[in-house]
């Protein structure tokens, strides 16, 4: 194992970290930008997009558990869940291990909009330059993981 192998000692790694939040701030809020741009064309929302991408991945689920997954406030959830339900992209469906919890389906149209959408995201991320090789695409997943890690006791409700 060289010295670049070499695990970072804490101090230096919470100052390298920082050119990381440095660079996904303005990278998440252009992404969400060209993603508002594309709802002119689809008519969803970056908060319904995130739904219907979440449900076609993961299959039927409560707004709760939609809602803890993406960190984000249950009220927000369930306005994007209702703004989905009114284009006819969800249903609610009886949960059989909650009653007073509907499980959130999505439909055969909100199928074919995230697809369309993702396809379109899809040519957009082709564009990326750099050659970047599969162990740099790995090794930036695992440290956003271990970032977001980090943060999971943050209460996204307040």
């Amino acid at each position: 194992m060289n010295e670049t192998d070499s695990p970072l000692p804490p101090d230096e790694l919470g100052h390298r970290l920082v050119e990381v939040f440095d660079l996904v701030g303005p990278l998440y809020r252009r992404a969400l930008r060209k993603v508002e741009q594309g709802e002119a064309i689809e008519g969803a929302s970056v908060g319904v997009r995130s739904v219907l991408d979440l449900l076609r991945r993961q299959g039927d689920m409560t707004v709760p558990q939609l809602s803890r997954i993406q960190a984000l406030s249950r009220q927000f959830v369930q306005r994007m869940v209702n703004d989905a339900a009114a284009c006819g992209w969800v249903q609610t469906v009886p949960n059989p291990a909650h009653q007073r919890s509907s499980l959130i389906r999505l439909t055969e149209e909100g199928r074919a909009l995230i697809t369309a959408v993702l396809d379109r995201e899809h040519t957009l991320n082709r564009q990326v330059g750099g050659d970047l090789t599969d162990a740099e695409v790995r090794a930036c997943v695992r440290v956003l993981r271990e970032m977001l890690r980090t943060f999971d006791h943050v209460d996204v409700e307040e």
